[in-house]
């Protein structure tokens, strides 16, 4: 059975959203079960309105909720009783395999590294999402964590990030790039050239030299090694982008009766093709190299992001992940 803490108070669809996401995952397998964490008067009233096995759905109370705006040192150290630390604490403990949040990536950040801790040979620990290129997906790593990172920091990075791909996607031998400003090894600022000779001599990875951020929805690399600063950056543009594409291509087939009728003839190839684009497929973006997983879901999830992160933790513990990524370390 794996068990799986979902915080059911943090998000900007919590706790509605959070608590229907857990029930559709409970449903979806016999091998799951949910420790929703979060203030019972709140989530008992909702709970009540779906059906779902009672054995492998409980309620944890925690009265307290770490709000986005709060500086996250301080809310993790004052809050003990939010759903965040109260979570933390379960991994930590051994009662839970996998902590599931779409709240304060702040304070997720924090209390994974504090609460749940890194695993021996891990620095820092990166969050890693999946981004949709024209090949599939590519790991992103790191794109919110660590923005003072060091050149061994990323070279950890590539090593867990590898380790990702090819056991949770499925790519065979990965290959591994760092973003740059050029293709070539002398371009970069200090820490990419730096990171680069040290990626070029690492052992059991598969590193393919520098990728311009143009490159990157192409798919040329499945693992793209950044700094969190970088990381952040393209993530945010990627999903801006995304989103006034989608915008324009709507308005361009609204602006006029042909163009309707085009429309009507094109949406169900384009929403298949858009559908290859959807990274909620795969879950939330998990905070690697720690001694639990903890995976942090965009802030406004909705109850299939939470049920894809729930069954994303449950492949995480069925292939042994933090196990390979010790092993591969030497923690």
């Amino acid at each position: 059975m794996y068990r799986i803490v979902v915080d059911a108070m943090g998000g900007d669809n919590a706790p509605v959203s959070n608590i229907q996401g857990a029930v559709d995952a409970v449903n979806s397998r016999d091998d799951i079960k949910i420790l929703l964490v979060g203030r019972e008067e709140d989530i008992l009233p909702e709970l009540a309105k779906y059906t779902y096995d009672k054995e492998r759905l409980e309620v944890v109370n925690a009265t307290e909720v770490i709000e986005t705006g709060e500086p996250p040192v301080m809310a993790i150290r004052s809050k003990k009783d939010s759903s965040i630390v109260v979570g933390m604490k379960l991994v930590k403990e051994g009662e839970a395999d996998a902590f599931v949040s779409a709240g304060s990536s702040g304070a997720i950040l924090v209390g994974g590294q504090v609460i749940v801790g890194r695993i021996k040979g891990v620095d820092r620990a990166p969050l890693a999402p999946l981004i949709p290129t024209a090949k599939g997906f590519s790991l992103l790593i790191d794109c919110g964590a660590n923005v003072d990172a060091r050149p061994d920091h990323l070279v950890t990075f590539a090593k867990m990030g590898s380790i990702y791909m090819e056991n949770i996607v499925g790519v065979p031998n990965p290959k591994v790039a760092i973003v740059n400003i050029g293709a070539e090894e002398e371009k970069g600022n200090q820490l990419v050239k730096e990171t680069y000779p040290l990626l070029k001599e690492c052992e059991g990875i598969n590193f393919t030299g520098s990728i311009e951020a143009r490159d990157i929805p192409a798919g040329d690399a499945d693992v793209v090694v950044c700094e969190a600063f970088v990381g952040n950056v393209i993530l945010k543009l990627y999903e801006g982008l995304a989103k006034t594409l989608v915008s324009k291509i709507k308005e361009g087939i609204m602006s006029s009766f042909l163009s309707k009728i085009g429309g009507a003839l094109v949406k169900p190839a384009l929403k298949a093709t858009l559908a290859e684009f959807d990274a909620s497929e795969h879950g939330g973006a998990p905070l690697l190299g720690l001694n639990g997983l903890v995976v942090k879901s965009h802030g406004n999830a909705t109850r299939k992001d939470i049920c894809n992160a729930v069954k994303q933790c449950v492949r995480f513990s069925e292939l042994a992940i933090n196990d390979k990524i010790r092993e591969k370390l030497g923690g």
